[in-house]
């Protein structure tokens, strides 16, 4: 890659360059439940426990409002995932049941080898992330509070990694569709997802469950173990959790095993494709015309050696298919990979007098996960190869044509670095690649909280501050040393004055010696840190006829920190090659230190119109206000308004808007300039020949095929941050209702509207939208492309932050639920559904003229991008007695796939089914369970834009059947 042209073009870009237009992740979405229901394709209902029925009548705070109230019907489109519903969700992850919602977009999630996630899980409301997966627009909280930003192995990220939260210590999430930054600050865009931790109780209370798919891969094995115990006015919580995974090869299922894209000329495999000039129609090696020219590569034969003198091209033939074939994803590749975690949380409280209550908690938890790829595909030549500037002399002791072969010096052949040659070969001998990342996470939090008397009515306040840090030491297995290789395929001479150097052979199978000589590891770091201080108080001002008027107010301060430390060797220039290269075939960036502080103060009004009227039930209206006040980008009001209207009992008309405000992250105005392997498809594929109506083709050669530069034709480039980002707004509109009919009990429907619109919105072009761009219009579009002028391959596409013109989203969400019960027990139906209207992005042209307009809605045309109309949930549970059943379906509707040679442009609807049996013992203390997932081995749809794993891994779910156990106990 080269670094100078990488500096400039990021240089360029931070000035304010903008490129063509963009796709960003955007959407939120008002919800659909009248009250806090549990989840409906979750869970069965359970019958109500004796505490759980104390908690329901007491005064609480729920995620979308600060105020406490008895009466949460009108805080809005709110929805509640009980520990019942995570126990009985079939899942091993926090992330892997929020993913699974209508609501959810594409979501980190995979481990594997493809994408972006190392390990992390996200959870990406409404596709408004950022970035692919990325879930930087929808706030993260625990208990109502701030939670660390994540780590990466490349770099850190701007939001929250789902397993960094310890399983034991959760015990509901309450998630909130719907724009929230005036209630609890910026980053609310898409909506707040509030984990709760687990409350004050005595006992012992422990689970554990194993796992493994029908193929006899992917096992999983999870534990938890809570201690809880009340002495007098003071209590303790400790937790513990455990998980582990295994890997899933690509090769081991038939949808992964090879790429879609179809292969038109050999590719680069063990055995090498060599272009070397001077063997072609030369007489003493009796080789043929075109014999290693560029037009007719030739292969290594295999085996140990290759012949002396003359009989050195015996070894070697000119590379065709199908014989020189060979299928990088049978390499070991993970679909998805194995990862460990485990945690621990405690808490203390103590009540200090009546009205006053302190507490302090700690967290610990470790992550170590890693993603075997394929080995580096070595790429070098003289004037030929993505990197220039290597020779090999005459002389070299494992050059075949040269005289350590035994051929006379008349004869031998030598490739200078002014020569076109070129050697191209997948390098086994060095091992498959391997990136590891071991993520710790820390944090410390106290607070008191209270009661006391204002305006003749009950007021709570609290205080609260907290410390958290995000740290990972990454590695990456397996890599090249340039320079080494440099100096090993040099002069006899230069090498044996070098200490440490081989003589290295690319012309055939290398000794671990020098394999070793040319393996780089490459190690890194990165972290973040959050510093956070809230103060609230909450109570009724007055009362009105219809009732008390409650008020919200508080402050928050915040600081984040983020730093990133790459390897200094592998961002180091080469000694030996052009400053153009660097050292290594390590991905570089450039180090990265960046921090923000703000502070804030919001206020909430619950105000009852009227109540129990002749023409009516209610009308309440909620308003909220916050001021934010940023280090970066200075300060921003933001208001939210809502209304709850019952004409009569059984019918709510609710309705919001809310204004969104999210400032740039530390990562989008500081990160820096990284080079990156892109997942994409070149419109420009057979050359300017094969696309005369593509301006942006020309000049690429006739027969140019992407697929055999680089690995699987991923396409080299550089991300960078933009310190010129503006802050992004957004107006959010719902308006639905929710009808509950006395005259039958325990159904109820919920339907709303939304529809949001973001402004300025921070975020970055696809690669195949920048090439599809450059392509169809040519010129400007261009710019951010770079190609070999000799091969038509990308040497390098520059990805980068902007600031948009709109997003603009619209849908509706509909839940319908029947709880019921009859003589042989009680059931429970759900379906919920989401439908996707538009998903809209406009974008200004570079080149002038009319707004770039991209419409998503529908579409899977690009990797990792699937935006389906439709998606919903259902299920049918019973319950009777000590037994228990669920049958869950989850549906994904159909999307356009790019258009291709091997299938139609579609990639068509599944739909997955769960079931679930358990057992309890002795009035629950104990349960025993016994589930499947996806009961009918259902493989992901084939999707050639998604090749070479050929589906969408943050969308569907490609491991197959997968059975479990759980086993939990009460004490």
């Amino acid at each position: 890659m080269q670094h100078h042209n990488m500096r400039a073009r990021t240089s360029a870009l931070r000035a304010g360059f903008c490129g063509a237009s963009l796709l960003a992740l955007a959407i939120a979405l008002p919800a659909h439940a009248q009250q806090a229901e549990p989840v409906a394709s979750q869970v069965a209902a359970a019958d109500a426990q004796a505490d759980e029925a104390d908690v329901a009548t007491a005064e609480i705070t729920v995620t979308g409002s600060r105020i406490r109230r008895r009466d949460a019907d009108n805080v809005g489109p709110l929805l509640t995932i009980t520990s019942e519903d995570l126990a009985k969700s079939g899942s091993t992850s926090v992330g892997d049941v929020l993913q699974k919602l209508p609501s959810a977009g594409v979501s980190l999630n995979s481990n594997g080898t493809q994408g972006t996630s190392y390990g992390a899980s996200s959870i990406n409301l409404r596709y408004l992330g950022g970035a692919e997966g990325s879930g930087n627009r929808v706030l993260v909280l625990v208990d109502g509070h701030r939670w660390v930003d994540a780590v990466g192995q490349r770099g850190f990220r701007d939001f929250v990694d789902l397993n960094t939260v310890p399983a034991g210590m959760i015990d509901g999430i309450e998630i909130l569709k719907d724009g929230a930054s005036a209630i609890y600050g910026a980053d609310a865009i898409a909506g707040v997802v509030n984990i709760k931790t687990l409350q004050p109780f005595d006992g012992i209370r422990a689970s554990t469950k194993v796992g493994v798919t029908d193929k006899g891969d992917g096992a999983e094995y999870s534990g938890t173990l809570n201690v809880g115990k009340r002495i007098g006015r003071a209590s303790i919580i400790l937790s513990g959790s455990y998980f582990k995974s295994q890997p899933i090869l690509t090769a081991d299922r038939a949808l992964t095993a090879r790429t879609l894209v179809p292969t038109t000329a050999p590719g680069t495999s063990p055995n090498g494709l060599f272009i070397l000039p001077g063997l072609a129609n030369n007489a003493y090696f009796g080789t043929a015309a075109g014999f290693a020219s560029s037009a007719n590569p030739v292969a290594f034969n295999g085996g140990a050696g290759y012949g002396a003198g003359a009989l050195a091209d015996n070894s070697y033939h000119v590379a065709t298919l199908p014989g020189d074939d060979y299928n990088t994803q049978a390499q070991g590749i993970y679909s998805a990979g194995p990862s460990e975690r485990y945690g621990f949380y405690g808490r203390f409280g103590y009540e200090l007098t009546d009205s006053i209550n302190l507490h302090v908690e700690g967290m610990y938890n470790r992550r170590k996960s890693d993603q075997l790829f394929s080995p580096v595909l070595l790429d070098i030549g003289g004037t030929a190869g993505t990197v220039r500037g290597f020779s090999i002399p005459n002389n070299q002791a494992f050059n075949p044509f040269g005289t350590a072969n035994g051929v006379p010096g008349a004869n031998a052949l030598a490739f200078g670095a002014n020569s076109a040659f070129r050697i191209r070969k997948v390098l086994t001998d060095v091992g498959n690649r391997d990136n590891i990342q071991d993520v710790e996470t820390i944090r410390f939090a106290g607070g008191l909280d209270g009661k006391f008397s204002l305006f003749g009515n009950n007021w709570h306040w609290d205080v609260y501050g907290a410390y958290s840090k995000n740290k990972i030491e990454s590695t990456a297995l397996n890599g090249v040393n340039y320079d080494n290789l440099f100096l090993g395929l040099g002069s006899p001479a230069t090498c044996a004055a070098t200490p440490g150097c081989v003589p290295i052979n690319l012309f055939g199978p290398m000794t671990a010696a020098q394999a070793n000589y040319i393996r780089f590891t490459t190690r890194e770091s990165n972290y973040t840190e959050l510093y956070n201080a809230t103060a609230n108080a909450t109570g009724s001002l007055f009362q009105l006829p219809a009732g008390a008027v409650d008020l919200a107010v508080g402050y928050e301060y915040r600081r984040n920190k983020g730093v990133d430390n790459p390897d200094p060797i592998a961002n180091a220039p080469s000694l030996y090659l052009s400053s153009a290269y660097t050292k290594t075939t390590a991905q570089t960036r450039t180090p990265t230190s960046g921090s923000y502080d703000l502070h804030e103060v919001y206020g909430e009004l619950s105000i009852p119109i009227f109540k129990d009227q002749s023409f009516a039930k209610s009308f309440d209206v909620d308003l909220a206000a916050r001021y934010s006040r940023y280090s970066t980008v200075g300060g921003k009001l933001t208001f939210k308004a809502g209304a709850g209207y019952r004409p009569f009992e059984g019918l709510l008309v609710r309705g919001t808007y809310a204004q969104g405000f999210r400032a740039p992250s530390i990562l989008e105005l500081y990160q820096g300039a990284r080079q990156t392997s892109f997942q994409g498809s070149d419109p420009c594929n057979g050359g300017a020949a094969t696309n005369p109506s593509l301006p942006g083709c020309a000049g690429v050669p006739t027969g140019y095929n992407q697929a055999n530069y680089n690995l699987n034709g991923l396409i080299p480039g550089v991300i960078s941050g933009n310190r010129a980002l503006k802050p992004e707004t957004s107006d959010s509109y719902s308006a639905g209702i929710a009808i509950t009919p006395v005259q039958v009990p325990g159904l109820s429907l919920t339907v709303d509207y939304y529809k949001i619109i973001v402004r300025n919105a921070i975020a970055s072009q696809s690669a195949t939208q920048i090439l599809q761009l450059c392509a169809a219009r040519g010129g400007v579009f261009c710019d951010l492309v770079t190609r070999d002028a000799g091969t038509g391959a990308i040497t390098e596409l520059l990805q980068g932050s902007q600031n948009l013109a709109s997003i603009t989203t619209d849908g509706v969400d509909a839940t319908l639920r029947y709880d019921f019960t009859t003589g042989i027990g009680r059931f429970s139906a759900v379906v919920d559904a989401s439908y996707l209207g538009s998903f809209r992005t406009v974008s200004p042209n570079p080149a002038g003229g009319a707004a770039i307009v991209d419409n998503r809605a529908g579409k899977g045309d690009q990797p990792r991008a699937t935006y389906p109309r439709w998606k919903g949930q259902t299920s049918l549970s019973w319950t009777n007695g000590a037994i228990d059943t669920v049958l869950r379906g989850r549906y994904i509707g159909p999307t356009t796939d790019i258009a291709n040679p091997v299938k139609d442009s579609r990639t068509a609807s599944i739909l997955y089914t769960d079931a679930e049996i358990g057992f309890a013992v002795d009035h629950d203390r104990a349960r025993f369970t016994l589930g499947v997932n996806n009961l009918f081995d259902r493989m992901p749809p084939a999707s050639y834009a998604n090749a070479p794993i050929n589906y969408d891994i943050y969308t569907y779910d490609a491991r197959g059947r997968y059975m479990y156990a759980r086993f939990s106990v009460k004490m």
